[in-house]
């Protein structure tokens, strides 16, 4: 695989990844107790893949999509759940 497309995989699941993370962490903080397995569910996913493809890559420069990646999905999930789920 070419390593552009594997830097770009990275990215995404790790930016699914750990927007799923925070999302399940706010799930459980406010209460969304439907919402809990299901996110549980494709976290799972998502770390098998990252952790797979980091074991398979070992360290280099793939820890810095997996990182930005996860950086802005957790500003993403957090800002998704303040705007749409979060009730005053």
């Amino acid at each position: 695989m070419e390593s552009y497309v594997l830097y770009g995989l990275a990215f995404i699941s790790s930016f699914i990844f750990i927007a799923l993370k925070s999302a399940q962490q706010l799930h459980v903080v406010f209460k969304h107790y439907y919402l809990i397995l299901p996110t549980s569910m494709l976290m799972a996913i998502c770390e098998v893949y990252v952790i797979s493809t980091t074991a398979h890559n070992g360290w280099g420069w793939i820890v810095l999509p997996i990182g930005l990646g996860g950086g802005l999905g957790s500003l993403f999930s957090t800002w998704l759940h303040h705007n749409f789920l979060h009730r005053n």
